[in-house]
């Protein structure tokens, strides 16, 4: 399978290709540049990889929640490439594809936190159990830091994401030490690209037009103190 993978839903733009299971990926923090970078890494990666477009399966997406404009400029970019390619987008859930980041060769929790900024005093989030190799994806939410109710399983417990670094309290109210939580992480286009190719497997993969972002917020226009 030859797949692509796009995150762009937070300050970090990232671009990804799997190809038959080895995954090559490119990212970089810098924020509101995602549209002059995107285009350019799925390219650069394709040219290294000496992979023409045509041979693409697909197009795997991080649909959100996140900025908004980052997370309509990453569907934009996916529905794009893959109408010209007459190919299907997987839509993956940024919060999910934050949360795969947790799990490695020497830590297994029992379930992740992921949570991101999401401005206006608010933060995003999902709890997602582990089953084996990956994460599930929980139930996506915003509300304010101080509102956050998670009820974690038995077991270890990890939590990552900018709403750590954003709101220092986060972590304590949850019960988690400083060596449980990784406030620096983002979602990457490296777990978009290998959650992608599950989703694939599940029969998960959509018509371009199909594709929708989820931003959970109703109202992302809305202002800070709004009601």
């Amino acid at each position: 399978m030859r797949l692509i993978a796009l995150e762009t839903a937070t300050e970090q733009c990232s671009a990804a290709l799997y190809l038959d299971g080895e995954i090559l990926s490119l990212r970089e923090r810098a924020a509101r540049r995602h549209g002059e970078l995107i285009l350019g890494q799925i390219e650069q990666l394709l040219r290294e990889a000496d992979v023409p477009r045509g041979s693409l399966d697909g197009v795997a997406v991080g649909r959100g929640p996140g900025a908004f404009t980052g997370v309509r400029l990453g569907l934009g970019v996916a529905q794009g490439i893959a109408f010209a390619l007459d190919c299907p987008v997987v839509p993956i859930s940024s919060l999910q594809v934050l949360a795969q980041q947790a799990l490695t060769a020497e830590r297994r929790p029992a379930a992740v936190l992921a949570a991101l900024d999401a401005r206006m005093g608010e933060v995003y989030w999902s709890l997602c159990p582990v089953q084996g190799e990956r994460v599930l994806l929980g139930v996506e939410q915003v509300s304010a830091p101080e509102d956050l109710e998670v009820v974690w399983p038995e077991g270890e417990r990890f939590a990552l994401g900018s709403a750590f670094a954003a709101f220092p309290e986060l972590a304590a109210s949850q019960g988690l030490s400083a060596g449980a939580v990784a406030a620096d992480a983002l979602p990457d286009a490296r777990e978009v690209a290998l959650l992608g190719v599950d989703a694939w497997e599940r029969g998960e993969a959509v018509a371009p037009e199909d594709a929708q972002p989820v931003y959970v917020r109703d109202d992302v226009a809305r202002p800070a103190g709004a009601s």
